[in-house]
């Protein structure tokens, strides 16, 4: 796994370097997107950027879906894994 790559596995359980490589990789995506708004790259380079930008946000989304789930389960901890609501006895 690239080291950039963000873990929800790691998020879940609360690891702070979870949430230093989502601002890193949030902090590289803006970078990228900076670059792109200039349009003095080469196609390629341009095609790269994006592609890595691409990669960039799913990562992101990944990590922020996490931390919705887990703040879901935190005010609501009769919510199941899924978000469901377990059967009441």
């Amino acid at each position: 796994m690239d080291s950039k790559t963000i873990n929800p596995q790691t998020v879940e359980n609360g690891d702070p370097s979870a949430i230093t490589r989502y601002e890193q990789a949030l902090t590289e995506l803006e970078q990228i997107v900076a670059r792109l708004e200039t349009g003095e790259q080469s196609l390629e380079q341009s095609l790269k950027d994006y592609e890595r930008g691409v990669e960039l946000e799913r990562q992101c989304q990944r990590a922020l879906d996490e931390a919705e789930r887990r703040v879901a389960i935190i005010n609501d901890p009769a919510a199941d894994q899924s978000g469901r609501d377990e059967p009441s006895s």
